[in-house]
């Protein structure tokens, strides 16, 4: 019986997800590399579609999810499990009728986590962002991965100090660059056990579906939209290169205000310069600021 603190996700397809030639190239390698019994490594820049991508391939395993966000106040316990509260027992003893005696026990209780529910029933596992959390905290991920057997603790009652991990477990990390803010480095350990692919931005064709598929608007829009961030993308000029994260939100404000991408229409332009500004510069930059205003202002004179 799975506990009701663990979340189970449906495994089912995303609502407006894109499948184009170079999501499903990535999508068939990755699930090549599951069958073949190995977990899956998305690492990429912000905005690459990790989580996204290693949502779709759980949809095609077709097996309960169970998703874990990495935190730097992770410890073993938050992933296996741990004592949460305490469970009574009362035994009343009514044998002679005229007296009436009462015990009360106060038994702690274990509660599995997720990473223990997945491995019990075989489950996907879904880690985001897994080296957000420190290393020490990933250990039990080691004989997971490589023995097939998951190591419990004291606490948790019954004979067997292990768990053997259900053949269906699957496990699909993601992360961002070591360089990244708030990143540790994985154990090289953890690392030789999965497959890591690295995923760069999309390639041009479906970064307009995509956009296209968010939004709702025409295609020649999006693509005028698209145009725009890869240019600003490609000038190379930006403490952070645009995603289609950016193109997603002009896109969707876009059709909000009810209006086409026009060098002659300043909102539009104002539009790309405050969401594109906001991408790609860390928050007080001032200086990358006006200059990515002002390459966005040349870009919308050239696609528009």
């Amino acid at each position: 019986m799975i506990d009701e603190m663990t979340t189970v996700l449906e495994p089912s397809p995303l609502p407006d997800f894109v499948e184009t030639k170079y999501i499903k190239e990535i999508t068939n390698r990755a699930l090549s590399y599951i069958k073949a019994g190995f977990p899956v490594h998305f690492r990429g820049v912000s905005g690459t579609g990790k989580t996204t991508l290693a949502m779709h391939i759980a949809s095609k395993i077709k097996r309960p999810v169970v998703m874990i966000h990495g935190d730097e106040e992770f410890t073993t316990s938050d992933l296996v499990g741990g004592e949460y509260g305490y469970r009574i027992r009362k035994v009343v003893d009514r044998f002679v009728s005229r007296v009436l005696k009462m015990e009360e026990d106060m038994i702690k209780r274990w509660v599995d986590n997720r990473l223990t529910v997945a491995c019990k029933y075989g489950f996907t596992l879904i880690y985001d962002e897994f080296t957000r959390s420190r290393p020490e905290a990933n250990n039990i991920l080691l004989s997971i991965l490589q023995e097939k057997m998951m190591d419990l603790p004291v606490g948790r009652g019954g004979e067997e100090p292990y768990l053997k991990v259900d053949p269906e477990f699957t496990a699909i990390f993601t992360s961002n660059p070591e360089e990244y803010a708030g990143v540790h480095r994985s154990q090289d350990a953890l690392r030789d056990r999965m497959i890591t692919m690295d995923l760069d931005h999309f390639d041009y064709d479906t970064e307009v579906a995509i956009t296209q598929a968010k939004s709702k608007l025409f295609k020649r829009n999006a693509e005028t939209i698209v145009d725009i961030v890869r240019g600003l993308r490609e000038s190379g000029k930006c403490e952070f290169a645009p995603t289609i994260r950016g193109c997603i939100m002009i896109a969707k404000t876009l059709k909000i205000k009810n209006i086409t991408p026009s060098k002659a229409n300043g909102a539009f332009t104002q539009m790309c310069q405050d969401i594109l500004a906001s991408e790609t510069s860390r928050v007080g930059s001032k200086t990358n600021q006006v200059r990515v205003k002002e390459i966005v202002k040349e870009l919308v004179g050239k696609y528009c």
